[in-house]
């Protein structure tokens, strides 16, 4: 495999997981959320794996099968278990609309193609037409973190922020030592049991899962 058809993989795998976390601005169903994170967690590992193979670092390996079995199989399940049983609430308000989310996550793409130009013209990588991407899905992640009113949500969106910091660091340096990327699964799950709790204990005080109830707390 030459470079320049593994650069048009990573650069089309980089695509495909943008336009993923694209869903959580433009649909309103955790359900639909849910399954957008899976099947983006999906392509993540498979790039990975290629990057492993092109690389010759058979430990991306372990680090795609690990990356697969916590967020395609392990997290879905828990967020799929825990909107069963908090109730099928939709992002029906969020803070911005979904035709100005959508204008907005253009421009954060826009200015993530700014930011990391420098970069990508100082890197012989064949990965490296994917960070423009990868800094897009960073900044959509944390845009969702910011405009989105339910916990659930903000949870789903906080682990595509994460996936976007992984994409981006296995592109630019071509693959991960495992000790770190295991550090940072782990991190991971800490804060999603973290979020997990939280979403309960909004729900059992508020029986809804509206973060816009906390303002009650002031009072």
């Amino acid at each position: 495999m030459d470079n320049a058809l593994f650069s048009q993989i990573a650069a089309l795998g980089s695509s495909l997981v943008l336009l993923l976390g694209l869903v959580l601005l433009w649909r309103r169903s955790l359900h639909a959320h849910v399954g957008a994170f899976r099947l983006q967690s999906l392509v993540l590992a498979l790039l990975m794996a290629a990057i492993g193979f092109f690389g010759q670092n058979p430990e991306l390996y372990l680090v795609a099968v690990v990356f697969f079995a916590l967020k395609v199989i392990i997290i879905p399940r828990y967020l799929n278990r825990l909107h069963g049983e908090v109730g099928a609430e939709r992002e029906g308000a969020p803070y911005v609309n979904v035709a100005t989310s959508l204008v907005v996550a253009g421009l954060l793409v826009l200015l993530a193609y700014a930011i990391t130009r420098p970069l990508v013209l100082a890197s012989t990588l064949p990965t490296r037409g994917g960070l423009p991407l990868a800094m897009g899905l960073i900044l959509i992640g944390l845009f969702v973190l910011i405009t989105r009113k339910k916990a659930l949500t903000q949870v789903v969106g906080f682990l595509v922020l994460e996936n976007g910091i992984a994409l981006l660091a296995v592109l630019a340096t071509y693959g991960i030592p495992l000790i770190v990327e295991l550090g940072v699964f782990l991190d991971v799950l800490m804060g999603f049991l973290v979020m997990q709790v939280f979403v309960y204990h909004i729900h059992g005080t508020f029986e809804t899962i509206d973060v816009d109830q906390l303002n009650q707390l002031k009072h």
